[in-house]
């Protein structure tokens, strides 16, 4: 969890580096130091957020194959006893 939240603040530092270098003006400027860590914060929020949503999901995916395994049991199970029925049926 903690690496995405941190991959995330460091890609917001770089949207921001990125937008000062096409503005052309100074990285370090005393009067706009303030959106660094406000860009940081912003990508850290979408990297929690992400984290949540892949949390979420990856919870719903290892029900459904818990449920498609027990049902594929189940299914199993049924053709095994109709298969001894017919052999007993046969015989």
């Amino acid at each position: 969890m903690v690496h995405r939240i941190a991959f995330w603040s460091c890609f917001g530092l770089a949207v921001r580096f990125w937008q000062v270098g096409i503005e052309m003006r100074p990285f370090f400027n005393k009067s706009s130091l303030w959106a660094y860590p406000a860009y940081a914060l912003g990508g850290a929020s979408f990297g929690f957020w992400l984290q949540g949503v892949d949390d979420k999901q990856s919870a719903m995916l290892s029900e459904r194959k818990a449920f498609l395994l027990e049902k594929r049991k189940r299914i199993a199970e049924r053709e095994n006893t109709e298969a001894k029925a017919a052999a007993a049926a046969l015989q």
